[in-house]
């Protein structure tokens, strides 16, 4: 039989606070409650006082237990509420993030009448890692779907290299800073080799996050830059002024692209792919929806486009929760009408 969780009362943290007073060391302390000593020692980082006054710094039983009851009300709203919690995994399930949901309730309430419960993307995440989210497996929704909670790390880079060209170390700062419309990153999502050798390439704006997929039937730098320019090219020449591309293979004919639609080329360094890290966050996005063990036979060219579109209709925090497709649209008219 497994072992029942049951939190630390008042009594218990008014204990810990004489202790600890007393000098008492924490396994001392543990024993005496008849607790593991990581118990003791996260429910002191947990339940810390920290006090403008530094010389006020410490854990106090009261303030302890205040705390402690704190985040279980927060937690609790999203159970005492049907409504909210009903709202939040019809979200999750449509791939919105926990952040995505708090920022859009957040945004509702200030610029509507309606009346809209407002709530932390923590708490969401809470729900969803507690005991009624793990019944409904609400984890799997996730932009990570994992069981558990943990950091997230960056994919290996590929590690390929092309001729020397053009640097990110001389792209303008109008670019870097995210200063117009149509600068873009550019970069290609591979499955597994037993599905053959096709792929897709994503490109997303800078400023926007707008997302463009178009699928490839290999690697060839050619296939790859000639995808490209008929996702790119019907776009006005102020919607597509650079491309900042990875060192892979595949991009070698980038060229092309300067020839064909006027767009500059830019390459990372060897090695990392954080430069370009907005198209880096947005295929782990993608990742929710076409998984490395996906079969890219099986995907429809219109499936490809509802993913972008659903991805592209998501608000983001990054523009203030206001989607992709809306900011694309609103620079697009601003520019066409300069």
């Amino acid at each position: 039989m497994g072992r029942t969780y049951r939190h630390l009362t008042l009594r218990e943290r008014q204990l810990i606070f004489r202790m600890l007073d007393k000098k008492a060391s924490m396994r001392a302390i543990a024993e005496k409650l008849g607790k593991h000593i990581s118990t003791i020692y996260r429910e002191i980082k947990r339940n810390w006082f920290d006090d403008m006054d530094p010389w006020l710094d410490g854990y106090y039983g009261e303030a302890a237990d205040q705390m402690a009851k704190g985040r279980r009300t927060k937690l609790r709203k999203m159970v005492a509420n049907p409504q909210l919690a009903s709202l939040a995994i019809e979200k999750l399930k449509e791939a919105w993030s926990p952040e995505q949901i708090a920022g859009h309730l957040r945004v509702v309430s200030q610029t509507t009448d309606a009346v809209v419960s407002k709530i932390s993307h923590e708490t969401i995440y809470r729900y969803v890692y507690d005991k009624t989210g793990r019944a409904l497996d609400l984890y799997r929704h996730l932009p990570t779907g994992r069981r558990r909670r943990r950091r997230r790390y960056d994919r290996k880079p590929r590690g390929l290299l092309i001729p020397q060209a053009d640097t990110i170390a001389y792209r303008p700062d109008v670019i870097n800073e995210r200063q117009r419309l149509g600068d873009w990153e550019c970069d290609l999502v591979q499955f597994r080799k037993e599905f053959g050798n096709a792929n897709l390439t994503t490109i997303v704006e800078r400023k926007t996050r707008l997302l463009v997929i178009v699928r490839n039937p290999s690697r060839h730098s050619e296939g790859v830059m000639k995808g490209i320019e008929s996702k790119l090219g019907p776009y006005p020449a102020h919607a597509r002024r650079s491309i900042t591309f990875d060192r892979g293979s595949e991009f070698a004919n980038y060229s092309y692209l300067k020839s064909e639609i006027g767009a500059e080329g830019f390459f990372c360094k060897p090695q990392a792919p954080w430069q370009k890290g907005t198209n880096e966050n947005t295929n782990g996005r993608l990742r929710r929806f076409l998984p490395r063990e996906t079969d890219l036979a099986t995907v429809t060219d219109a499936q490809l486009q509802a993913i972008a579109d659903k991805m592209n209709a998501t608000p983001r925090k990054c523009l203030g929760y206001i989607a992709p497709k809306e900011a694309f649209s609103r620079l697009l008219t601003v520019e066409n009408a300069s």
